[in-house]
C-alpha cells in the first residue's frame, strides 16, 4: 500500500514528486491542502502521538477501583515468587488492556463522524466509554472519512480521475471500519475476561490471607510446644536423678515417685495433640500450594490473553496504516482536482469528441473483422462449389445442396454490402470528429497565443519595478501628481505593463517633470490589480534581522511578489541596519506627522529596495531617538518605541493614499496596528484592508502597564477589558498580542503543531483561553526557507559546491571545516555532529551540553556555533569551550558567523535541535537542504517537518530524520545512538537518506499559496459584507 501512496501527505504537509524512493532521486514538496493544514489540531500523522498519553489516562480512569491487596509474608521462596509472578502478570494485562482500549478509542474517534460514541465495556457494571465532544474547529479532523466519499465522487464527476482507484479506496475504508468494529467487540470480550480473572484473583487472595493467618497461629503454637518439650525433657532428667537417689528408700519414696509420674503423662498427651494439629497444618499448606498452582494456571491464561491483545494491537496498527494511506490517496485526488479544474473545462469538449470518435472507430474495426470472417466463409463456400463443379456431381442432392449454397452466398453478399455501408458511415463520422477536434484545437492555440501576448513583461528585474513604484509614490507625497494618476500608474507597474517600461527607458535621462509628463500620457490599465499586501514589521532579512521574523517577512514577501501580488514593507529606520544591502536608498521630500504623547511629531520617510521588494523606512524626529540606540530590541522603553512606530506606519499609508487589501503585522512590536487601524484609522478613510497578525513566538508578549497605551492615542478605558487587551494574568496591564488576536481578521502562527500546543494551558503562556475563543480565525502555517539564498549548488561560501545527485563535495567541506577548526581529520568516516543555535533555555541547553559529551563517548566529533544572551549560560559554555579548546574532536565557537554557519551545515553528517519548544524552526530545514540529517525533539514545527526513520506508521518516503519525545537525556540518547548505528553500519542507506532530505522542497512557495488563500477568503468576505 505504501508504494501507491499519494503525493500529498496529510499529516505533515508534503507533496511527493517524481516518484521518490530511497534508491531514487526526486523532489518532495510541502504543499498541504488548506482544509487540513489550517486545522488548529492539524498534522494528523502526529496528532495521535501527541495526545495518546492523555487518552490512555482517560481510558484508565473509567475502570472501577479494585480493593487493595495486602502484602502478606510468604511461607517459602517458591510461594513468594509465584505470588509476585501472578500479581505482575495480571497488572501487566490490565495495563495492556488499557492501552488497547485507548488505541481503539482513538481509532473510533477518527473513523466515525459522530461526536459521541459509546461502547459497553462491561454490561454487568454499565460502564460506558464515550468520546469527548471536540471544539467546533476540530470537527473538521473528526469528519475526515465523511468528507472522503463526497469529495471523491465530486472528483469523479468533474474530473473523471481514477474512478476505479477511488472505489478501491472507499472499499478499503469500509473494510477498515468493519475490522475496527470486530476489533472493538474483541476488545470488550477481552476486558470482560480480564474482569473475571481479576475477581478470581481477589477471591484467591482472600483465601491466601486466611491461610497465612492460620499458618502464623500454627507457628506460634509450634514454638510454645517446642518450649514445653524442652521443659519436659528437663523434668524427666530430674525425675531419673530422683529415682536413683530414692531407689533405696521405702514406700514413701515410691509414693513420691507416683506423684511425679503423672506429670510426664499429661505432657505426652499435649504433645500428641500438637503433633495432630501440626499434621493438619501441613495438609492445609499442601492445599495452599495446590491453590497457588491454580494461580499459575491463571497466569498462563493471562499470558495467552496478552498474546491475543498483541495480535489485536498489530491488526489495529495495520488498519491504521491502510486508513492513512487511503486518506493520502484521496487527498491526492482532491489536490489534482483543484489543479486540473481549469484545464479540464477547456479540454472536456475535446475529450468527449475524441471518445466518441474512438468508440465509432472501434465499432468500425469490429464490423470490419466480422466482414473478414464472412469473406473467409464465402471463400470456403466458393472453393466447395469449385470442387463440386470439378467432379460434376449430377445427383439431385448435390443440385439441392448447390442451390442452398447459392442462397447462403447471396445472403452473405447482402450482409457484406450492408456492413461496408456501415463502415463507410463510421469512417465518415470519425473524419468529421477529427476535423471538429482539429478546429477546436486550433481555436485553443489561437486563444493561448492571444493570452501570451497579454502576459506581463518579464525581462526586467523586480528591483526595476519596485524603483518605479517608489518613484510614483514619491511624486504623490511631494504633490507632483494626483491620487488618481498615482493609482493608475501603480496599476500599470503592478501588471508590469510594457508601455510604462518602454516610456521610462526612453526618458530616464530626462528631467523629472518631463518623465512625469510622459507617464501621464499613458493610458491606465482597465483591469483590476492583484492583491495589495503591506507588511508592517520590526525586522526584515538581511538588513535588520534578529531571528526568524526577518526571514519570514522577506521570504513570504518575495513568494507573494512572484505570484503577481503587490507587496510592500514598512520598517523602522534603525541606526544599526546593514545599509549597504539597501538599493536606491533615498529620503523623500515629504514629512509625515503622527500623534504621540499628546502632540504631533514629524517622521522622515526613506525608500529603497531590499531583495527586490519596495521598502519604506520611518525615521521619527522624536527627542527619545527611538531607533538610534545601536540595537533593535532590549530597551526599557520598547513598548513606547514600537507603539509610536505602529501609529506612524498607519499614518504613512493614510497620507500616501494607499488602499491595501491586506495589512500584515508581526509579533507584539507591531501588534498595536490592529486596534489602531479599527479604532482610529478606519474612520479616517483607511478602511480597505483586512488585518492579518502572525505571532512567531507566544513566549514574548510585550505586556506593560495599561496607562502606557494612551501614548499612541488609544483609549485605555475602552481597551483595558477582559474581552479586549487586558492581560489575562494581570488586570492592570495590557497585552499587545491579545489585542492583535481580538482585533485582527486573520491570526496565524508558524506551524500547525505549535498552533495546537499554544491552545493548551502549558503552551499558551496565558493566552490559551483567548486563542480558543477566537479559534475560527486562528491557523498554523509552516514557514519556508529561501532556497535560492540557501543552495549548496551555488553557495560561494562553501569550499566545494554540491547537489543531491553528486554529494562528494560534502566530504570535501567536512575536511575543510576540520582543518579550519584544527580537528582530527584522519578518519573520513568519523561522524560529525553540528549545532547552530541561540543558547537559551527554550533550545534545551542541558541537552546540548549532554550531546557534546555523549557524541565523544560514541566516537564522533561535535561542533557548536552560537551564543547566549543569558549571562550565566554564556559563562557556563565559555568554561566548556576553554576545556575543549585544544581537543581534537570538539570545538565550541560562542558567536554567530554566517560563513562558518554555512560551512557547518555543509560539513556535518547530523544536526541536533533538542528544543524544549520550537514554534517553527528553520535550522532543521537548512540542515536538510545541505544534506545533514536532523535529530530533533517532537515539538512545534520540528514535529511538522522531521519524521523518524524508524516510525513505520509513516510512509517510507516521508521519513527523514531521528526524533525523540521526552526532553531528557535518555530520550536524546536513543535518537543519537540510532543515528550513529545507521551511519556506521549501513552507509548505502545513509547516503540514500542524505539524497532524500536534500530533495525535499522547503521553499516559501507552498506556504505563500496558503497565505494567499487566507488573504483572498478574508477579502472576499469583506466585499460580500459591504455589498450586503
Amino acid at each position: 500500500m505504501e508504494a501507491q501512496l499519494a503525493s500529498c501527505y496529510l499529516g505533515r504537509g508534503w507533496c511527493y514528486g517524481r516518484g521518490l524512493n530511497c534508491g531514487k532521486h526526486g523532489n518532495i514538496r510541502f504543499c498541504p491542502s488548506l482544509s487540513l493544514r489550517f486545522l488548529p489540531a492539524s498534522c494528523k500523522m502526529r496528532q495521535r502521538n501527541y495526545s495518546s498519553q492523555n487518552k490512555r489516562q482517560q481510558a484508565k480512569n473509567l475502570y472501577p477501583d479494585h480493593p487493595p491487596r495486602a502484602n502478606l509474608p510468604a511461607t517459602s521462596d517458591e510461594d513468594s515468587d509465584t505470588e509476585n509472578l501472578s500479581n505482575n502478570s495480571i497488572t501487566s494485562l490490565k495495563d495492556t488492556a488499557d492501552d488497547l482500549d485507548a488505541t481503539v478509542e482513538v481509532e473510533q474517534t477518527e473513523t466515525f463522524p459522530d461526536n459521541s460514541i459509546t461502547c459497553s465495556k462491561d454490561d454487568a457494571k454499565g460502564i460506558d466509554f464515550a468520546t469527548e465532544t471536540e471544539p467546533s474547529n476540530d470537527k473538521m479532523s473528526l469528519t475526515l472519512l465523511n468528507e472522503i466519499r463526497p469529495k471523491s465522487i465530486a472528483a469523479n464527476d468533474e474530473d473523471q480521475l481514477s474512478s476505479v482507484q477511488l472505489e478501491d479506496l472507499i472499499g478499503m475504508i469500509k473494510n477498515a471500519e468493519k475490522n475496527i468494529h470486530l476489533l472493538n467487540h474483541a476488545r470488550i470480550t477481552a476486558l470482560q475476561d480480564l474482569e473475571k480473572i481479576l475477581g478470581e484473583k481477589e477471591a484467591l487472595q482472600g483465601e491466601i490471607n486466611v491461610l497465612e493467618m492460620k499458618l502464623a497461629e500454627t507457628d506460634a503454637k509450634l514454638r510454645v510446644a517446642a518450649q514445653g518439650k524442652i521443659h519436659v525433657k528437663l523434668l524427666e532428667d530430674q525425675l531419673e536423678n530422683l529415682q536413683r537417689e530414692l531407689s533405696t528408700r521405702g514406700d514413701n519414696v515410691r509414693n513420691i515417685h507416683d506423684e511425679h509420674v503423672s506429670l510426664p503423662f499429661s505432657l505426652s498427651e499435649e504433645l500428641d495433640v500438637l503433633r495432630t494439629e501440626n499434621l493438619s497444618l501441613k495438609n492445609d499448606l499442601q492445599a495452599l500450594k495446590e491453590e497457588l498452582g491454580d494461580i499459575k494456571a491463571t497466569d498462563e491464561r493471562v499470558q495467552m490473553l496478552e498474546k491475543e491483545r498483541s495480535v489485536l494491537e498489530d491488526s489495529l496498527k495495520e488498519l491504521d496504516d491502510k486508513l492513512s494511506a487511503s486518506q493520502k490517496e484521496v487527498s491526492k485526488l482532491y489536490t489534482l482536482k483543484s489543479e486540473c479544474k481549469n484545464l479540464y473545462e477547456k479540454v472536456e469538449h475535446l475529450q468527449t469528441l475524441l471518445d466518441k470518435a474512438t468508440k465509432q472507430a472501434n465499432q468500425a474495426i469490429f464490423v470490419l473483422q466480422e466482414n473478414q470472417e464472412l469473406r473467409k466463409k464465402v471463400d470456403r463456400l466458393e472453393e466447395s462449389l469449385e470442387e463440386a463443379s470439378v467432379y460434376k456431381l449430377s445427383s439431385e442432392r448435390l443440385h439441392h445442396y448447390n442451390d442452398l449454397m447459392q442462397q447462403k452466398i447471396k445472403i452473405l453478399d447482402e450482409r457484406l454490402q450492408k456492413s461496408d455501408e456501415e463502415i463507410h458511415g463510421y469512417v465518415q463520422l470519425y473524419q468529421d470528429s477529427v476535423k471538429e477536434f482539429q478546429d477546436t484545437l486550433n481555436n485553443l492555440k489561437e486563444e493561448s497565443k492571444r493570452r501570451a501576448e497579454d502576459e506581463p513583461v518579464n525581462d526586467m528585474p523586480w528591483e526595476f519595478w519596485s524603483q518605479l513604484l517608489l518613484m510614483i509614490d514619491a511624486w504623490l507625497l511631494e504633490k507632483k501628481i494626483s491620487t488618481d494618476d498615482a493609482r493608475h500608474l501603480r496599476e500599470m507597474v503592478w501588471k508590469r505593463d510594457g508601455r510604462i517600461r518602454n516610456a521610462y527607458m526612453s526618458c530616464k535621462e530626462k528631467k523629472e517633470h518631463e518623465i512625469i509628463s510622459i507617464f501621464l500620457r499613458l493610458m491606465p490599465s482597465p483591469k483590476r490589480s492583484e492583491l495589495h499586501v503591506i507588511h508592517i514589521a520590526a525586522e526584515m532579512a538581511p538588513v535588520a534581522k534578529v531571528g526568524g521574523l526577518g526571514d519570514v517577512v522577506t521570504g513570504l514577501g518575495k513568494a507573494l511578489q512572484k505570484r503577481g501580488h503587490l507587496v510592500e514593507i514598512v520598517l523602522p529606520k534603525y541606526d544599526c541596519m546593514q545599509y549597504e544591502l539597501i538599493r536606491d536608498l533615498k529620503a523623500l521630500d515629504a514629512v509625515v506627522e503622527s500623534y504621540f504623547d499628546g502632540q504631533l511629531f514629524k517622521n522622515k520617510i526613506w525608500t529603497g529596495t531590499v531583495e527586490g521588494l519596495p521598502v519604506y523606512f520611518i525615521e521619527p524626529h522624536h527627542p527619545g531617538n527611538f531607533f538610534w540606540r545601536g540595537q533593535f530590541y532590549g530597551e526599557p522603553d520598547d513598548f513606547k518605541r514600537f507603539s509610536f512606530f505602529s501609529r506612524a506606519a498607519l499614518e504613512l499609508l493614510l497620507q500616501a493614499g494607499k488602499k491595501p487589501d491586506i495589512i500584515h503585522c508581526h509579533d507584539w512590536q507591531t501588534a498595536f496596528v490592529a486596534p489602531l487601524y479599527w479604532d482610529l484609522y478606519a474612520p479616517k478613510g483607511l478602511n480597505s484592508a483586512r488585518i492579518c497578525f502572525t505571532c512567531h513566538n507566544f513566549e514574548y508578549q510585550g505586556t506593560a502597564p495599561a496607562s502606557e497605551l494612551a501614548s499612541c492615542g488609544l483609549d485605555v478605558h475602552h481597551l483595558n477589558r477582559p474581552d479586549r487587551m487586558q492581560d489575562n494574568s494581570a488586570y492592570d496591564k495590557v497585552n499587545p498580542i491579545k489585542g492583535a488576536i481580538v482585533f485582527s481578521n486573520i491570526v496565524t502562527t508558524v506551524s500547525p503543531t505549535y498552533a495546537q500546543e499554544v491552545r493548551t494551558v502549558e503552551g499558551g503562556r496565558g493566552l490559551h483561553a483567548t486563542l480558543n475563543f477566537h479559534a475560527k480565525k486562528f491557523v498554523g502555517i509552516l514557514n519556508g526557507i529561501d532556497t535560492d539564498a540557501w543552495n549548496p549548488a551555488s553557495d560561494t561560501l562553501l569550499k566545494v559546491q554540491y547537489t543531491a545527485f553528486d554529494t562528494e563535495g560534502k566530504a570535501e567541506n567536512k575536511e575543510a571545516l576540520r582543518r579550519k577548526l584544527s580537528l582530527y581529520s584522519a578518519n573520513v568516516r568519523q561522524p560529525l555532529i553540528g549545532c547552530i543555535t541561540r543558547l537559551v533555555p527554550q533550545k534545551g541547553v542541558h541537552l546540548i551540553r549532554h550531546a557534546l559529551y555523549r557524541t565523544l563517548e560514541l566516537g564522533g566529533q561535535f561542533v557548536l556555533l552560537g551564543s547566549s544572551p543569558v549571562s550565566h549560560i554564556q559563562r557556563e559554555f565559555e568554561d566548556i569551550a576553554n576545556q575543549f579548546q585544544s581537543h581534537e574532536h570538539a570545538r565550541l565557537i560562542l558567536k554567530y558567523d554566517e560563513s562558518l554557519a554555512r560551512l557547518i551545515y555543509a560539513a556535518s553528517d547530523m544536526f541536533i535541535i533538542p528544543s524544549i519548544f520550537e514554534p517553527c524552526g528553520l535550522t532543521q530545514m537548512l540542515a536538510m537542504r545541505y544534506g545533514s540529517i536532523p535529530i530533533v525533539r517532537e515539538t512545534g514545527g520540528l514535529n511538522d517537518s522531521v519524521f523518524d526513520v524508524d516510525n513505520y506508521t509513516i510512509p517510507e518516503q516521508f521519513r527523514n530524520g531521528f526524533t525523540f519525545l521526552t526532553a531528557n537525556e535518555q530520550g536524546f540518547n536513543n535518537a543519537l545512538e540510532r543515528a550513529f548505528s545507521l551511519y556506521k553500519n549501513n552507509s548505502e542507506l545513509w547516503q540514500q537518506l542524505v539524497q532524500k532530505v536534500m530533495n525535499i522542497d522547503f521553499s516559501w512557495d507552498s506556504s505563500a499559496i496558503l497565505y494567499e488563500e487566507l488573504y483572498e477568503k478574508s477579502v472576499a468576505r469583506a466585499r460580500a459584507a459591504n455589498h450586503a
